[in-house]
């Protein structure tokens, strides 16, 4: 009878000891399986494209540059990394860059040939979507804020001038004294371009070659969350020295801003005039839903070749629904990020895969 009993203990250990291994080796992913096991997410941003030449640029400009390009695509990626949405990354990552005098978005807006700062921004849900714009608004601080309300809280996808700025109050966004937009640096750009104006006796003023230049550091972002869903956002003050309330085509859903669940969110920046045209940023979704082509693909061919066929200038980013990130622009340089799933960062300034960290 003891025989019996201790051979039945045994086998009672043995069977437990053995299940308990099993569960441990279940447990013992290898690191690169419970990285995978993560939904995809990432977050990719520009800060604008234009003449962007390393001589031109002292260390201390560029670290700047580079160290606000970091603390804004860290704040979306925290986002979506604890499980925030696309839209909401969109938005606190361009608020970041909307409050930097670096960029020509809010805070570091360019002027206008009245002397003032006019700003535009949208935005768009790729999951419905739906989208919201506001253009030639000059008190809202935080612009792109504005085009979310106007996409949740209103019927309409564009609103402008005072009546965007009476929705903006009505909604309870910060107004700000216009003079919060003042920055020397850009006051002084649209003084340098009235006097090249004068010269030119404004005979050919909106054609002047340097007109290519007076239209950077436009900000926009494009996100994917962990529930697979895409956003892009794009906010900018415009065009330096623009007149008679000239609007690019950064508020124009479909040339500055496109998102579709089934394809990317685009974000442009450039001369706005022809990604209107070109209705850029829906032409790159385009080529992926009905061509095939990849991100990379349609970014190329659009950028590279479209774009510069009918003059215009400038560039993109972009992240599809898997979670690829293009970055694509054909002038000098272009400041931009990018950020995965697994906290890679890479951060450009000049010439593609010149100055890549």
């Amino acid at each position: 009878m003891k025989k019996a009993l201790f051979l039945f203990s045994l086998i009672l250990f043995i069977s437990c000891n053995d299940k308990t291994t099993q569960d441990s080796a279940e447990n013992e992913q290898p690191v690169s399986e419970q990285k995978d096991s993560i939904p995809n997410f990432g977050i990719v941003i520009h800060g604008g494209a234009g003449t962007i030449l390393k001589e031109n640029m002292s260390d201390s400009l560029e670290n700047a540059y580079k160290l606000k390009l970091e603390e804004a695509i860290r704040t979306g990626h925290e986002i979506l990394a604890n499980g925030g949405t696309a839209l909401e990354a969109v938005q606190r990552t361009i608020n970041v860059m909307e409050d930097s005098p670096l960029f020509n978005s809010a805070k570091g807006a360019v002027f206008t040939n009245e002397g003032k700062n006019e700003l535009d921004a949208s935005i768009m849900d790729g999951e419905t979507l739906n989208a919201g714009a506001v253009a030639g608004v000059t008190n809202v601080k935080n612009p792109i804020n504005l085009a979310y309300e106007v996409m949740v809280n209103s019927e309409h996808v564009m609103l402008s001038g005072k009546g965007a700025e009476q929705f903006a109050k009505e909604q309870g966004l910060e107004i700000v004294d216009p003079e919060y937009f003042y920055t020397e640096k850009r006051f002084r750009s649209m003084e340098r371009a009235r006097e090249r104006e004068k010269e030119k006796n404004n005979k050919t003023a909106f054609y002047d070659p340097f007109i290519k230049d007076e239209k950077f550091g436009t900000v926009g972002c494009a996100a994917l969350d962990k529930n697979g869903n895409i956003a892009a956002g794009t906010s900018t003050g415009g065009m330096t020295n623009k007149k008679y309330n000239r609007i690019g085509d950064a508020p124009v859903i479909g040339a500055g801003t496109y998102a579709n669940n089934k394809t990317c969110a685009v974000s442009s920046t450039g001369w706005g005039e022809f990604f209107i045209r070109g209705v850029v940023a829906y032409d790159i979704s385009a080529m992926m839903e009905y061509k095939g082509a990849s991100l990379q693909e349609a970014a190329r061919e659009v950028i590279q070749e479209k774009v510069p066929a009918m003059g215009g200038n400038g560039g993109i980013i972009a992240i599809d629904h898997e979670g690829n990130v293009a970055m694509e622009f054909n002038t000098a340089g272009m400041y931009r990020a990018a950020m995965n799933k697994e906290g890679e960062l890479t951060i450009g300034l000049y010439k593609e895969n010149e100055d890549m960290e």
